[in-house]
């Protein structure tokens, strides 16, 4: 059955057919329109829909229709499963679309038979837990079709198991693999290659692209569109992609790997453990040069530190010793002669960070909790951008919900070198005036100064008592998230208030946001992983807090050098980069409120920037156009009134 654009989305077409609840948006018609001539055209497009637009559907109906072989990329592994197990299916069942469709992830998240078989074999668990949660994963692995560890749901997704039974670029064995012909890597790539859509992520997209590794680098050259979702992530993933990184994490990895291998296949050499149980120290000793606090660092910062550059020349020295002594058990076992490679091209890696004078990139580095990682990052992505896209002729889908600034598109195709691009903007169909109200609290100091985030709870505490809760108080640094909490627990007892306080860390965060929704009445102060990619919908979040604008910290490594190379340029470094980020994530901060045409609640923006600073008028009206006031009592009012 063939179906037009305007049949499909009519009120008698066949989504409003199969879908309850559906109604025709005119918004979500006009969006799947410009797409379908975009894909028709082989053009550029890119396209903000508000909240409540619809764009799944207006992206993946003409994607169905096409004819050609799509890859959709999404911002998230989460986003992904629910495209793929959600609303794809939706679409492709209302269309009675014959299109063959497959979800490929990253060969992380796929169990591995070999490692798992290592693994088990080994019994090396730290704790109980890890013991069983490798059992179940055993029994998954005999019943599963896939080897998703998404569909593997009685072990958690951060089960530190998991990484011993799943592969890596750098220590999957490939067509030497005994397991092989069972690898379901393998399989979700063959099931990829013969779909006509695939649902891919961004960090896989671009580590295809790039590394043409996982399965992408394979798919690009017979696709004819690929439609990018929450494109606004592109920006960053595709710097990360684009660069270079090696971490101490591939250090201990290979470490692991290495005495794994040797235990099975050249246990009479003697050397082996000795050295590396040297190399595991000189790799922790690395991380130990730098506070344990987690912090990115500019190369310089790094250089000037007395303890770095002797500490990684003992890392890089112990490497030596032990890819010379993998060199002469390589011939013992296929895994023996793939850590041996391995432990070159770590060794390589850390030698040219520590060489490169590149003017093109920066170099810095970020510590994590146990691990410390150096990059090399591209001060501009346009070309490579411009150039991976070449070639080929093929559409190009951008979608997001937040890409422009006041309506504008050009700090994103300037980024992304999507200087052709052809662009649009679809407001919201939600009515903000009615549903929603914006409040900016007066009299609050500078955002810099010592009492701030003292300011800012007690500005905000008369509304959450007014709201009874159900609200997100989101920050824009983690030190701000703990003091807020302090602080709210406090105010919170003092008032009498039972309402439940939630922090993010305290457990994960599709358990945190469970929580959330079923206790109807709670709190939850997060940082920036809660931003965005959240989907709240009814009176359980009626009020949202931000305590800052959400500028990139100026001491951020990329950032000051990207920022620097303008500045030399003669470009205004602050108004055509960091403040149209922070507009962007500012609109993502704000989306997590109105998610659905029933929900009603108030938006707090604390920052005083926002109406005492020139540039905060670019804030201010890149926003929803929800009511405004700097009235106490108009935003504790809101919550009295019914409609």
């Amino acid at each position: 059955m063939s179906f037009s654009l305007a049949d499909v989305f009519s009120e008698s077409g066949p989504l409003a057919t199969r879908i309850p609840g559906y109604r025709p948006r005119q918004q979500q018609i006009e969006m799947s329109s410009r797409i379908a001539e975009a894909i028709d055209g082989n053009r550029v497009f890119v396209a903000e829909a508000g909240t409540g637009t619809g764009k799944t559907y207006a992206y993946l109906v003409p994607a169905l229709l096409s004819g050609g072989k799509v890859i959709v990329s999404t911002g998230t592994k989460t986003l992904q499963d629910q495209l793929f197990a959600r609303d794809l299916p939706t679409v492709r069942t209302a269309l009675s679309s014959p299109a063959r469709v497959a979800l490929l992830k990253g060969r992380a998240n796929y169990v591995c038979h070999y490692h798992l078989e290592r693994t088990l074999a080994e019994g090396r668990f730290v704790t109980r837990a890890d013991a069983s949660d490798a059992q179940r994963i055993a029994r998954f692995a005999k019943r599963t079709l896939t080897g998703d560890k998404a569909e593997c749901g009685d072990v958690p997704e951060n089960s530190p198991v998991w990484a011993m039974v799943t592969s890596t670029r750098d220590n999957c064995l490939g067509q030497e693999c005994p397991d092989h012909e069972e690898c379901f890597v393998l399989a979700a790539r063959r099931e990829a290659l013969a779909a006509d859509l695939v649902v891919v992520n961004h960090h896989l997209f671009f580590a295809d692209v790039m590394l043409r590794d996982e399965g992408a680098g394979e798919l690009l050259p017979a696709c004819n569109t690929v439609i990018f979702d929450e494109a606004h992530l592109l920006p960053e993933t595709a710097s990360l992609f684009f660069g270079d990184s090696v971490s101490t994490s591939q250090v201990l990895d290979l470490v692991r790997d290495a005495k794994s291998e040797a235990l099975a296949a050249a246990k009479d050499c003697l050397d082996l453990p000795l050295a590396l149980a040297a190399l595991d120290k000189a790799a922790r000793d690395f991380r130990l040069t730098l506070p344990v606090e987690p912090a990115r660092y500019a190369a310089s910062q790094l250089l000037e530190r007395e303890e770095f550059t002797p500490a990684l020349g003992e890392l890089c020295r112990h490497l030596e010793i032990v890819a010379a002594i993998l060199e002469t058990q390589a011939q013992r076992s296929e895994g023996l002669e793939n850590c041996w490679r391995r432990a070159g091209e770590v060794l390589g890696a850390w030698r040219h960070w520590q060489e490169g004078d590149d003017p093109e990139v920066v170099r810095w580095g970020e510590t994590y909790t146990h691990a410390l990682q150096l990059n090399t990052t591209p001060l501009r992505i346009s070309g490579i951008m411009k150039k991976q896209m070449g070639g080929h002729p093929r559409a190009w889908i951008f979608t997001s919900a937040t890409l422009a600034v006041q309506g504008s598109f050009e700090h994103y195709c300037r980024e992304l070198g999507l200087y052709e691009a052809e662009s649009a903007c679809w407001e919201s169909p939600f009515d903000y005036q009615r549903q929603a109200l914006l409040y900016a609290p007066p009299g609050l100091p500078d955002p810099n100064s010592r009492d701030y985030t003292e300011a800012t709870v007690d500005a905000v505490f008369p509304i959450l008592q007014a709201a009874g809760g159900r609200a997100f108080f989101l920050c824009t640094s983690l030190r701000a998230m703990r003091r807020t909490h302090e602080l709210l627990a406090e105010r919170l007892e003092r008032a009498g208030m039972d309402c439940p306080l939630l922090l993010q860390g305290e457990r994960g965060k599709t358990e945190l946001l469970d929580s959330f929704r079923r206790l109807g009445n709670a709190i939850l102060v997060a940082s920036q992983s809660f931003w965005e990619g959240v989907d709240v919908r009814g009176e359980a979040l009626s009020l949202v807090v931000i305590d800052k604008l959400p500028f990139a910290p100026p001491d951020d490594p990329v950032l000051s050098a990207r920022m620097e190379r303008m500045r030399a340029e003669g470009r205004n470094a602050f108004m055509e980069y960091q403040l149209p980020r922070a507009v962007i994530s500012v609109k993502q901060g704000a989306g997590r409120l109105i998610r659905d045409e029933s929900d009603r609640g108030v938006l707090v923006i604390c920052d005083p920037r926002m109406l005492n600073k020139p540039y905060g008028k670019r804030v201010w009206r890149s926003l929803p156009p929800m009511r405004r006031t700097r009235a106490l009592a108009d935003a504790v009012a809101f919550f009295a009134s019914p409609t």
